[in-house]
């Protein structure tokens, strides 16, 4: 299992993109006062369940967890997408990878990260991966007007070439909803 922490504070307020002043209205103006996990389900471009992502807020950070099944072995890229749509087979819908800080792509990049770079998940040979991380600030951001997405690549992302890591095609797509 892999825990990343990210402490820059200007990626905190990016990620949460607002103060946590009262209620919040969800996608479809559903009011998020009271919740504080986030979940999505991730689907193939098939539409077969092959995983979960969840963002827990505590004390000012989202303790993101994903677990995944079914894939084939090795390093996956994992970002967070800037729309949530999931539409297959090719997930083109959830747009680019979360950037409102305007950084390029990578924790090893030094004009990087932006906030929806994360950690490759590591799938073993029974198909199956885990990866949790940290971030800094609460999760209203994804889920804004037009929501957010966890997207698990084909391959493994390198963590420093701007705009995806080099790590291939879209292979499974959830979309974040307030639980």
């Amino acid at each position: 299992m892999t825990i990343i922490r990210f402490a820059a504070a200007g990626m905190a307020l990016a990620l949460c993109g607002c103060a946590m002043d009262g209620e919040v209205a969800a996608p479809g103006g559903r009011s998020m006062a009271g919740h504080f996990t986030a979940k999505a389900v991730l689907r193939t471009g098939a539409g077969a369940e092959t995983g979960w992502a969840t963002a827990k807020e505590s004390n000012g950070a989202l303790k993101v967890t994903v677990e995944v099944w079914g894939l084939t072995p090795g390093l996956h890229g994992v970002h967070v997408h800037t729309v949530g749509k999931c539409d297959g087979p090719d997930f083109a819908s959830a747009g680019g990878h979360w950037n409102p800080t305007s950084h390029q792509h990578g924790m090893n990049n030094p004009a990087g990260p932006h906030v929806g770079d994360l950690p490759n998940v590591s799938v073993g040979a029974n198909g199956k991966g885990r990866v949790e991380f940290t971030l800094p600030g609460t999760y209203e951001g994804l889920l804004d007007q037009d929501g957010a997405a966890l997207v698990v690549h084909a391959g493994q992302d390198d963590l420093k070439t701007d705009p995806s890591g080099n790590s291939g095609g879209r292979i499974a797509c959830g979309v974040f909803e307030a639980v």
